[in-house]
């Protein structure tokens, strides 16, 4: 069997790269840049006041002074005399002239006049260009956009950005015991409730999930579906992929002339994880469990969805958790424990059997054991993929 390391590697590195295609920014959340971002214009494009308050001559102050106008933001800028200064609010302009602010709370205010403390140049002023400057890259290809990106890009005056087309990626149930979540499952049936957490792992990895359907234990049925799978960017099966009786997803995939490069790697849950091309098309064959399910989507699928898309970074973040209890576990293949992390410490779930849901709805990590590792102490370290928010 191959290590989690080795068959994700081969993974990345034989999936597509998609090309790009020009959005709107209000749609473009969660797409991967297929060019950098250079800067057309400052950020800010003025020298503006940080403050409500006076905007004056650091040379003239202190002093008593003439206020000679006022000027809010969005007003056209104002001009200072020798003698005089501006009220001025936050955002405005900073007046010709001026080159100082001196904030409302540290002017006094004596007849028709207002008297200001020393200030030095540039104080309370947001100079042109302070936060970025006309030609400075903004965000590299292979930033997956967030919010508060497309904040910046609007700012900046980028109504529209080339990103990596999203992979269509077409879900495929097998097994005779499954029934859509509409059904009322009979004595022996099960919910096909993989393909709706698939779905939204792939939503959240920039792909379209596309719901194929439940084919039968037959490999008529298998074929035909996995023919109309294959049409998509990318195809995920789920169960029949082993060596029983009825599982015929292998024959499946051998008749519609997909070529199984990968089957089987060192980990618990997910061992019987599949991997085949056919063309350009990657096929991921996940098991049947959902634990494992949704754990061999993890390892290796989402990463293979984000490089598909050209994102620099392709991996959750990780980090070193302690184990209150410890664990051990036999050599040979690498653990990954539902675990919920708080501060630091993992709270592995007493549910960790592959069938078992509750251990991933009150989690929010997998504890990572490598394969060689048979022991970790109490109060030992380990490393936690983190799946959201610790």
């Amino acid at each position: 069997m191959r290590s989690v390391a080795d068959t994700l590697a081969a993974v990345v590195g034989r999936v597509p790269r998609l090309a790009s295609e020009v959005v709107d920014l209000d749609v473009a959340v969660g797409r991967v840049l297929a060019r950098e971002i250079v800067a057309t214009r400052a950020l800010p494009g003025f020298d503006n006041s940080a403050m409500d308050g006076y905007a004056a001559r650091s040379a003239d102050l202190p002093g008593a002074f003439v206020v000679s106008t006022v000027v809010a933001a969005g007003d056209a800028p104002a001009a200072t005399s020798a003698g005089e200064v501006v009220r001025i609010f936050t955002g405005a302009p900073l007046p010709v002239g001026s080159n100082t602010v001196v904030m409302q709370e540290d002017a006094k205010l004596d007849g028709d006049r207002v008297v200001l403390p020393a200030a030095p140049i540039g104080d309370n002023v947001r100079r042109a260009g302070e936060d970025i400057a006309i030609g400075e890259r903004v965000l590299a290809a292979g930033t997956r956009l967030r919010p508060w990106d497309l904040g910046i890009l609007a700012a900046l005056g980028v109504a529209r950005v080339e990103v990596t087309r999203q992979p269509r990626v077409a879900i495929l149930a097998t097994g005779d015991e499954l029934v859509d979540v509409a059904t009322e499952p009979a004595f022996g049936q099960l919910v096909n409730s993989s393909a709706y957490a698939l779905a939204a792992l792939i939503t959240e990895a920039g792909g379209v999930p596309v719901q194929i359907g439940i084919a039968r234990d037959t490999l008529d049925d298998l074929r035909v579906k996995l023919e109309q799978a294959l049409a998509h960017d990318a195809v995920i099966t789920t169960g029949g992929v082993s060596v029983g009786d009825r599982d015929y997803v292998r024959a499946a995939l051998d008749a519609t002339g997909v070529a199984l490069e990968l089957y089987k790697v060192a980990m618990k849950p997910g061992k019987p994880f599949s991997f085949g091309m056919r063309g350009t098309t990657p096929v991921f064959g996940l098991p049947g469990n959902p634990v494992s399910t949704i754990v061999g989507f993890e390892l290796f699928v989402r990463p293979a969805l984000l490089a598909m898309q050209a994102a620099a970074v392709i991996d959750r973040p990780r980090a070193s958790v302690v184990l209150p209890a410890g664990y051990r576990k036999p050599a040979g293949r690498a653990h990954y424990l539902r675990a919920r992390v708080r501060a630091g410490v993992a709270e592995v779930h007493p549910k960790q059997g592959s069938a078992m849901l509750s251990g991933l709805v009150s989690t929010n990590a997998l504890v990572e054991v490598p394969s060689e590792v048979t022991e970790i102490a109490p109060g030992g370290t380990a490393t936690a993929i983190v799946l959201e928010n610790v």
